[in-house]
């Protein structure tokens, strides 16, 4: 089967099975704009936060930074040469999922390689800014 009548068949909802998982165009889009460093620079800040506020245990990042496929999506503030600054709520595990309200913001610089915290700008109870 040519790769455009494949292409066809599935976004018609032809096929199914393996074949017809096949990424969407505009999916394909997304995955590549997320740069390699943009993917490490959401992990590291997620890690960050977890450390700083007591492990997985008692904290949890809002679920943005969990989205590794946007990259921080809109918990990413800013990208520039200065790097990646994340802005993001986290709580109690769970927090998120059952409407509790979170009790820590977090704000954080990667460097632009994503590879190291610049700077913990932030980390303290919502309100406090």
């Amino acid at each position: 089967m040519s790769r455009r009548l494949l292409a066809l068949a599935t976004g018609l909802g032809l096929l199914a099975g393996p074949l017809a998982l096949t990424p969407r165009p505009a999916q394909a889009q997304v995955d590549a704009e997320v740069s390699f460093s943009r993917v490490r620079a959401v992990n590291l800040a997620r890690d960050t936060a977890v450390t700083l506020n007591g492990g997985l245990s008692v904290y949890r990042p809002a679920n943005c930074m969990f989205d590794t496929s946007l990259g921080g999506g809109p918990c990413l503030i800013r990208r520039d040469d200065q790097g990646f600054l994340f802005r993001f709520l986290g709580g109690a595990p769970g927090w998120q999922q059952l409407g509790l309200q979170p009790n820590w913001d977090t704000e954080i610089l990667v460097s632009p390689d994503g590879r190291q915290v610049v700077q913990v700008v932030f980390n303290q109870p919502p309100g406090r800014r």
